[in-house]
């Protein structure tokens, strides 16, 4: 059993502290308000009910495997005895390199100190540090209880030895781990977020709608969702984010956000999670509608 601190318990944070939990680790859940750690174990519990009903968690495991997180709102009470540290703060790189460098004066030598970043340079990361060699990316793919997918990010000055750890204790969850070297968006969104940005562009120079665009890449290329939907599910923030990192690691015109994702994120229409992006979302819901602006085919 391994000792597992999580710090951040947003969707990527609490799907990460459930699946150490479902596989037998005892996990610390950080984030700075006790209502927002309530909220993500009432979200975990929601999604082990969702695997009980389809089989895939017995319900008397429920309880234990709820009982295995404990949540703190200091992330020095919370992660000074972690074997790995796993950070899933927003993806912002003066927020993710404060936190490292307090990790690295809180957690014992020997702790390894991992990211789910989906984009950010975990070698700059590791630097903030005294230990890069205990530096690693880990990310995981949404929604975390489902998705088999962890990208194993090897900084410039990771170890063998915590590479090999990560890779073992990323099978132990019963995941399939794939290592990557550290170049912006790794593999993963190096390949997705141009897909998204075009298809973007696409829809922005009226080529066409929502709808149609999304309906080629499911049934013509056998998606199960389409990029539009897609990048709601994300959160256009994020593709954005992951695009600039893009723009500015390669400095190439074909990472250069649309300035329709542009103009829609400064709006705040996120996707799913502000309730309206491509789609229009209705709340508790999983169902969706072309939002209001994208009804008709036209460049916007």
């Amino acid at each position: 059993m391994t000792k597992i601190a999580v710090i951040g318990s947003g969707t990527m944070g609490n799907g990460i502290a459930h699946v150490f939990a479902q596989y037998g680790h005892q996990v610390a859940l950080i984030d700075l308000e006790h209502k927002i750690l309530e909220k993500a174990i009432d979200r975990i519990s929601q999604n082990l009910d969702r695997q009980i009903e389809k089989g895939t968690v017995l319900e008397d495991d429920k309880e234990e495997i709820l009982d295995r997180i404990q949540t703190f709102t200091q992330m020095e009470e919370g992660s000074k005895h972690a074997d790995i540290v796993l950070e899933a703060a927003t993806e912002n790189l003066p927020i993710k390199i404060e936190i490292f460098q307090k990790l690295d004066q809180i957690c014992p030598k020997q702790t390894i100190l991992a990211t789910n970043t989906s984009s950010i340079s975990i070698t700059k990361i590791a630097s903030a540090t005294n230990r890069p060699e205990k530096v690693i990316g880990m990310h995981f793919m949404n929604p975390v209880p489902v998705m088999k997918l962890v990208e194993v990010i090897r900084g410039y000055s990771t170890s063998h030895e915590t590479v090999h750890q990560i890779l073992a204790l990323s099978r132990n969850l019963d995941k399939v781990p794939v290592e990557v070297n550290d170049y912006p968006g790794f593999v993963s969104n190096r390949i997705l977020l141009p897909m998204i940005n075009e298809a973007i562009t696409t829809l922005f120079e009226g080529i066409a709608g929502v709808e149609e665009i999304d309906t080629v890449l499911k049934l013509g290329m056998a998606h199960p969702m389409g990029p539009l939907q897609l990048a709601d599910f994300i959160g256009l923030d994020v593709c954005l984010s992951i695009l600039n990192v893009l723009h500015e690691g390669f400095g190439y015109p074909k990472y250069s956000p649309c300035p329709l994702l542009v103009n829609m994120v400064q709006a705040g229409h996120l996707g799913m999670k502000s309730g309206k992006g491509f789609y229009k979302y209705t709340i508790g819901s999983k169902e969706k509608t072309v939002a209001e602006r994208f009804k008709s085919n036209r460049q916007y």
